[in-house]
């Protein structure tokens, strides 16, 4: 089964910028994921499970290196979804 993601980053610092791209290149650098991003959320699509382990992983980790940080997400059956280009 697939798992198509829709997450949104809101660092509480004033420097945000840094730790969402941090989160994004991270999450870019697993090639098992589809990973689609725009202005306000990024997409991310792969195996079910594999998908929840990774953003385990690395939520755990901004939380740790940023402290305050709100992730919004959404989650979906991607088994029929496309990433959208």
């Amino acid at each position: 089964m697939k798992l198509l993601v829709e997450i949104s980053l809101y660092p509480l610092a004033e420097e945000y910028v840094v730790p969402i791209q941090d989160f994004i290149d991270r999450l870019n650098s697993y090639g098992e994921l589809e990973v689609k991003t725009s202005t306000t959320n990024t997409l991310v699509k792969g195996n079910y499970e594999f998908v929840m382990d990774i953003l385990g992983r690395e939520i755990k980790r901004t939380h740790e290196e940023v402290g305050q940080a709100i992730f919004v997400c959404k989650f979906l059956n991607g088994t029929h979804l496309d990433v959208p280009a």
